[in-house]
């Protein structure tokens, strides 16, 4: 849950890499860091704790000046929580920094390898051993340097990297960690999620896997790992920056608790026209929903147990068999695929990897992947053959609310439609259905007006371990 923010422009960049960095705060990290180069080298601040510490000590970014920076917020993967493993790490000469989310697998005999032509270490992390990778293969050309890097380097990572001997430019890296970049006409940015540029621009390009970009103040390039240059559309974000603050409530999880009744809204309603359920983004005729024999559905963490409802509900009312796998185990366990299988990929984010990778191992088998994100150009949206996008805004709290609900109705949605399609209900169930999930926003608005007496109840029995039925009063909140 690392972040990553860059910037090369027309302005200081330090001030616009913390302002970046505290949008990215609700990942959660433990430690933070920039590196800027000041005119003349690579300066380097970084600090165990939180985004503040980083703040105070660089006073607002004003001790780091320059315009061109990176800067990453770090949890622990390789190495303790220390001012010596937080990032950005450097090379030895100090004049290669980089910046890294994921995870590299080899990175211990490659560490190895660097110790025995002569490299040394000062921090425990698999990311000291990419900047000494790439000094390793830096001739003066960065570019060159960084895929040869990526062509030996197995693992996760979205890499933001600065050379002291090229200050004009920025390298942004991904495989399998989500990186975006953007571009507003006092430079450009990069970033690990949305809400750390949209303060500075709502076109955005999401770096595809193996992919490298080379930004300058006014125009970036992008690359294959091959280095040949490729041709990318920015996808244009629609929600503003202030969906992505907390609007006056006292956290994001509250807010996103009562986004809920317009979360729903946006979700169903589009899709409901002539009473009639339309779901034009499923692309599959009805020829094709009735050669349906049977669904996986794989999924992560809360989107795991959105899928484990729709089990009961797509076999209740569309009685199509469904397995639902977290997707961790999923392409391991060697699942039984038979002819008229349907694999259903669900992620917020739309960039879970372990989800991402049921997505492409479902396709190399040559199965249909219908996709349910909420984010517009993620990866499994762009993978998926078919995409239902929940329409939720962005999800700040890392305990999911507002994000679940539209998955939940994006399922039902589904299991209605081919339910229907497939004559397993009849009309008057089918309406009556229909009309209860229009009712649905309303029934939210109403439970959550009741915060007061809810209050009360969680508050007479926070602290019990055991509650039998007859000792539970329950507030009465009428839903009609």
């Amino acid at each position: 849950m690392c972040g990553i923010v860059g910037y090369i422009g027309s302005h200081q960049a330090a001030p616009v890499i913390l302002e970046g960095l505290s949008k990215l705060e609700y990942r959660g990290y433990d430690s933070a860091g920039m590196a800027v180069f000041n005119g003349e080298k690579i300066q380097i601040q970084k600090s165990v704790g939180r985004l503040k510490v980083l703040e105070e000590l660089t006073h607002g970014g004003a001790t780091m000046p320059g315009t061109v920076g990176i800067g990453h917020t770090r949890w622990a993967t390789h190495g303790a929580p220390s001012d010596e493993n937080a990032h950005p790490h450097y090379n030895q000469e100090e004049t290669i920094a980089v910046v890294h989310n994921g995870i590299i697998e080899n990175y211990l005999p490659l560490r190895e390898k660097l110790l025995s032509k002569g490299y040394q270490f000062v921090s425990d992390t698999d990311t000291e051993v990419l900047a000494h990778l790439i000094d390793y293969y830096y001739k003066g050309n960065p570019l060159e340097a960084i895929t040869k890097v990526m062509h030996r380097v197995q693992g996760s990572y979205a890499l933001g990297i600065i050379f002291a001997e090229h200050p004009d430019q920025i390298f942004a890296v991904r495989k399998d960690s989500p990186l975006i970049v953007g571009q507003n006409e006092n430079g450009c940015f990069i970033a690990s999620d949305v809400p750390a540029v949209l303060k500075y621009t709502r076109k955005v390009y999401f770096i595809e896997n193996q992919e490298v970009v080379r930004l300058r103040v006014d125009h970036m390039h992008f690359y294959t790992v091959d280095e040949e240059e490729i041709q990318k559309e920015p996808v244009t974000i629609d929600w503003d920056a202030d969906a992505a603050e907390k609007g006056g409530y006292e956290h994001f999880m509250l807010k996103e608790m009562y986004e809920q009744p317009k979360t729903v809204t946006d979700t169903l309603l589009p899709r409901i026209k002539d009473n009639d359920i339309v779901i034009e983004e499923l692309g599959m005729s009805d020829e094709e929903i009735n050669a349906i024999r049977k669904i996986f559905i794989v999924a992560c963490g809360s989107a795991y147990h959105a899928g484990v409802t729709a089990k009961y509900v797509i076999e209740g009312i569309a009685r199509i068999p469904v397995e639902v796998d977290l997707a961790s185990e999923f392409r391991y366990r060697n699942p039984i695929f038979e002819e008229g299988t349907m694999v259903v990929v669900i992620s917020q984010s739309g960039e879970t990897a372990d989800s991402l990778a049921a997505l492409r191992e479902s396709q190399k088998l040559g199965h249909k992947v219908l996709g349910i994100v909420n984010v517009v150009g993620s990866s499994i949206a762009r993978e998926a053959d078919n995409v239902m996008y929940t329409w939720a805004g962005p999800e700040i709290a890392v305990a999911t609310t507002k994000a679940y609900s539209a998955q939940l109705i994006a399922l039902y949605l589904l299991a209605m439609k081919f339910g229907k399609v497939r004559g397993k209900i009849d009309e008057d169930a089918f309406y009556s259905m229909l009309k209860d999930l229009k009712r649905l926003p309303g029934q939210i608005e109403r439970l959550l007006a009741n915060k007061q007496r809810i209050q009360r109840f969680a508050n007479r029995y926070i602290g019990a371990k055991a509650v039998s039925n007859t000792q539970l009063t329950l507030p009465t909140i009428i839903l009609v």
